[in-house]
C-alpha cells in the first residue's frame, strides 16, 4: 500500500500527522460496472504525482503531516467488516486526527460516518452524488451502495443532498414525505451552487463525496456514470464556500472504478482529496487563530 501523495518520511507519521488516510478497499455490492475495490491503491499511486505546493492557496498542506493507515481488515461477515471499518476510523479521531476515507464502494461511507455520529454533535451530512442513494434496501441487502445513505439518515436526519440526478420513485416518495433537502442537478445547473445550500448544513459537516457527481466525460472511471454531472471550477469553488463556511470534520471520497491506461481519473481525484486536505487546513488554521 502506498503512502498518500509519497511525502517523505518525516511528514508520514502516525504521531505528528493531523491528517489520516483510510483506505477502504471495499467492494460487496456493486451493480453495474466493478473495481471499486480497486480505488484506494489507484488513487494512492496517482497521488504520488500531485505537487506539494497549491499555487491557489500558496501553501503545502502535506506539511502538517499526512499518515496513510493499513486498510481495516474485510471478515465474511458484513457487519464485523463495517464494525472494523468504525473502530479503525473512531481510533484515529478520539486520536484527534482528521481521516480520510477512500473507497471503495459507497456503502463503506455508513461506517465511516458512524465513527463520527460518535464523537460529533450538531452535525450534518453534505452529499455530493449522482445518486440519491436513499433506497431501504437494493438486490436483497439493506448494506448496498443503492442504500448508504437510508442507513445515515437513520442515525442522523441532517441530510443535504447536491448534484443528484439519478433515483427511483421509491427514494422520491421518502425524500418528500421525509422533507429531506435535495438540491438537484438540473436545478444547479439553472441557478449555480447558491448559498442556500450551505445555509442548510449545521456547523459541523461531514462530506460524503461519490465522485460519479462529476460528469462522465471528466469522471468516465466510476461504476454507474450519470450525464449531466459537473466539472473542476464549479466543484472545487464550491467546496471552497463549504470549507470556508462551516466547520468540516472529515469527508469519504468513495467509487472510483479504475480504468487501465486512464490515468486522468486517478489523478483528479487525488488532487481532489488533497485540495479538500489543503482547505480543511487553510480555513481551521484561520478559525483557530
Amino acid at each position: 500500500m502506498n503512502t498518500f501523495l509519497g511525502a517523505d518520511a518525516q511528514f508520514t507519521g502516525y504521531d505528528q500527522s493531523k491528517y489520516v488516510i483510510v483506505p477502504l478497499p471495499f467492494e460487496h455490492s456493486t451493480s453495474y460496472v466493478k473495481g471499486t475495490g480497486n480505488g484506494p491503491q489507484a488513487i494512492l499511486a496517482a497521488s504520488a504525482y500531485v505537487e506539494l505546493y497549491d499555487e491557489e492557496f500558496n501553501c503545502e498542506s502535506y506539511r502538517r503531516g499526512i499518515h496513510t493507515l493499513d486498510a481495516p481488515p474485510v471478515s465474511e461477515s458484513l457487519e464485523k467488516s463495517f464494525v472494523h471499518i468504525t473502530e479503525t476510523v473512531l481510533r484515529a479521531l478520539r486520536a484527534g486526527k482528521f481521516a480520510v476515507g477512500l473507497g471503495g464502494e459507497h456503502s463503506v461511507s455508513f461506517p465511516v460516518y458512524r465513527a463520527y455520529d460518535e464523537v460529533f454533535d450538531d452535525l450534518s451530512i453534505l452529499q455530493l452524488d449522482a445518486h440519491s442513494d436513499l433506497r431501504y434496501t437494493y438486490e436483497n441487502t439493506i448494506y448496498s451502495h443503492a442504500a448508504v445513505m437510508h442507513r445515515i439518515y437513520e442515525l442522523n436526519q441532517n441530510i443535504v443532498l447536491v448534484g443528484t440526478r439519478s433515483q427511483c420513485a421509491e427514494e422520491a416518495r421518502f425524500i418528500a414525505e421525509k422533507g429531506i433537502c435535495v438540491f438537484y442537478a438540473h436545478y444547479l445547473h439553472q441557478q449555480g451552487f447558491r448559498d442556500d445550500i450551505i445555509h442548510h448544513l449545521k456547523k459541523n459537516v461531514y462530506i460524503t463525496f461519490d465522485v460519479d457527481f462529476f460528469d462522465p466525460a471528466l469522471m468516465p472511471a466510476t461504476g454507474t456514470p450519470e450525464p449531466g454531472g459537473f466539472f473542476w471550477p464549479e466543484t472545487i469553488e464550491f467546496l471552497n464556500r463549504v470549507f470556508q463556511q462551516r466547520n468540516v470534520v472529515g469527508f469519504d471520497v468513495v467509487e472510483l472504478s479504475p480504468i487501465k491506461n486512464l490515468v486522468h481519473a486517478d489523478f483528479t481525484i487525488a488532487k481532489l482529496v488533497y485540495k479538500m486536505i489543503t482547505m480543511h487546513d487553510v480555513y481551521n488554521s484561520c478559525k483557530n487563530e
